[in-house]
């Protein structure tokens, strides 16, 4: 079994010393993973517009941009995102920013990504909500493709590829192993078929241990994630800065 901590985005009030302090010390101790939490903005409650589960004001750090950064002062702990919200990013930009992440820390990311839940987020960047389901198939496979391919072409309703090239590849290669969140029908199928992993909630894990089976059997056999990958849970480290984040801000 794998440990992982999720990275208190908070900890910048400490200072980017700070930051860097703790990265070093969750590898120290010994855990295996950071993960970061990902919101590039949040929308504040208004009229016609429900309330989120998050106050609009916690203050989240760019994920890619934050791990670069912990990349920079560790050697050994694996990097990911608890999930990167892809159906509203560029993908082709996000299959750059991950192979350069995994390149520069010598082969230690873990990407999680998700279709994420809030459609005012999605106007704010440009993107549609209704679709993000299919935007989020094509994505992965276009990521995969990146970092595979010498030459990449892609039959794509959303991001249509025709002879592109890519370098450096990330060290990891294809097998990058992306993990997929969520806790739909959806979710559990695209587990099945394009990811490496299952990112759970307390709230989604009971429903997903209840469904599992019909949703891993689209991926055959020996390509199961949990045969081909480490058994990984998350953990939270009760330091004093993740105490204070998870006590004291609002969620």
């Amino acid at each position: 079994m794998k440990l992982s901590v999720e990275f208190p985005s908070v900890s910048y009030r400490e200072g980017p010393a700070a930051v860097a302090a703790l990265a070093r010390a969750i590898e120290r101790i010994g855990y295996d993973h950071i993960d970061i939490f990902d919101h590039v903005v949040m929308g504040v409650p208004i009229e016609g517009r429900p309330r989120g589960p998050y106050n609009a004001q916690m203050p989240i750090l760019e994920a890619l941009m934050a791990l670069a950064y912990m990349a920079a002062v560790t050697t050994r702990v694996s990097l990911g995102t608890e999930v990167l919200v892809l159906p509203q990013r560029q993908p082709t930009l996000v299959a750059k920013q991950v192979s350069t992440l995994d390149t520069l820390s010598g082969g230690r990311v873990r990407l999680g990504v998700g279709v994420g839940w809030q459609e005012s987020e999605y106007e704010a960047l440009g993107e549609t909500f209704a679709d993000r389901g299919a935007r989020m198939d094509e994505a992965i496979r276009l990521l995969r493709a990146y970092w595979t391919d010498a030459e990449v072409n892609l039959a794509s309703a959303h991001y249509p590829t025709v002879s592109m090239a890519m370098e450096p590849k990330p060290p990891q290669g294809g097998r990058l192993p992306i993990w997929i969140g969520g806790g739909s029908e959806a979710a559990y199928r695209r587990v099945g078929r394009l990811g490496d992993g299952w990112r759970g909630t307390p709230s989604t894990r009971s429903t997903a241990t209840r469904r599992w089976p019909g949703a891993t059997r689209a991926r055959s056999g020996s390509r199961a994630w949990w045969r081909r990958r480490p058994a990984t849970r998350r953990a939270r480290r009760s330091t004093p800065t993740t105490t204070r984040w998870w006590r004291a801000w609002p969620r």
